[in-house]
């Protein structure tokens, strides 16, 4: 399993973005900024509450353009190539075919 947080702040729904990666299940989280942790990038904000997600199998239809359109909906195109550059180096997702 592998999970990092990313913690994006102004630039997204929220402010952080968890992606896990457990075998080929892959987890897609949106989380509100815990302000009473801190309000700096290094603050702990592990206790943020989950008020969205995403789950998808790595070798499903659609797979990539499900999580894509996910993280583009809470997130700058930027910032959602981040997570998903992210998630391929950990396993890979079936492409999606444009027909």
């Amino acid at each position: 399993m592998a999970t990092k947080t990313f913690k994006i702040g102004e630039c997204c729904k929220g402010g952080i973005i968890t992606a896990e990666v457990k075998g080929k299940t892959i987890h897609v989280i949106a989380k509100d900024w815990d302000h009473s942790a801190g309000t700096k990038r290094g603050s702990d904000q592990s206790n943020a509450k989950e008020f969205d997600r995403e789950t998808n199998q790595a070798d499903g239809d659609d797979a990539y353009r499900n999580i894509m359109n996910f993280l583009e909906d809470l997130t700058t195109h930027y910032y959602a190539s981040q997570v998903m550059e992210w998630i391929e180096s950990k396993v890979e997702v079936k492409p999606t075919f444009g027909w």
